[in-house]
């Protein structure tokens, strides 16, 4: 990984490979990760930054208020977390029963767990994860992520048809979903401050 500074102090990291256009993200506070293809130069490069300061000047403004969210945010009492763990025992069932029913699969195993990551899974033999912070998040958000998962009983990918089998049962699931990733780290970090 290569490494520049912009002439207003900008971070610029490098990462190159066999790819055919450059790509830009927030990678920290005044730092910015260009994915490069393999031949471009560090002046191409520059100039690309330069050419997208309005995009990295906005994005950097969120990144900077969603670090301040984030350092913000207090974890669960032990009673809140066990209240939580009481709840998901009853309302995961119960969601994926009605959705399952609805969507006209089967399913095996329903696990619970606190992910860093994930949201939800679904194996091949049809048992089902779901993260407990889901409970911190809109109920709509919760049903979304149940519906995500039991489509996979029909399509074990993200294709077109399984985005038109999540639609069937939840028409704005795009809203839901934005949500998550919008304000699913926040909800994730109060789970692990928790478990500390």
């Amino acid at each position: 990984m290569g490494e520049l500074m912009d002439k207003s102090g900008l971070k610029i990291n490098i990462i190159r490979s066999r790819r055919k256009t450059m790509s830009l993200e927030i990678s920290g506070e005044n730092e910015v990760l260009v994915r490069a293809p393999l031949r471009i130069s560090k002046r191409e490069i520059v100039a690309f930054v330069d050419k997208s300061s309005p995009w990295i000047e906005k994005h950097m403004e969120m990144y900077l208020e969603k670090k301040s969210r984030k350092e913000s945010i207090k974890g669960l009492s032990e009673d809140e977390l066990q209240n939580l763990k009481d709840r998901a025992l009853q309302v995961f069932p119960e969601k994926v029963k009605y959705y399952a029913s609805l969507i006209g699969v089967d399913y095996g195993r329903i696990t619970i767990r606190s992910q860093k990551t994930k949201w939800g899974s679904c194996t091949e033999r049809g048992n089902l994860n779901f993260n407990i912070a889901l409970l911190l998040a809109p109920e709509e958000v919760l049903d979304y992520v149940v519906i995500h998962e039991l489509c996979h009983r029909k399509e074990m990918n993200h294709s077109k048809r399984f985005w038109d089998e999540v639609s069937k049962v939840m028409p704005d699931y795009k809203v839901h979903r934005k949500w998550l990733k919008d304000n699913g780290d926040m909800i994730m970090e109060r789970i692990r401050l928790s478990l500390n």
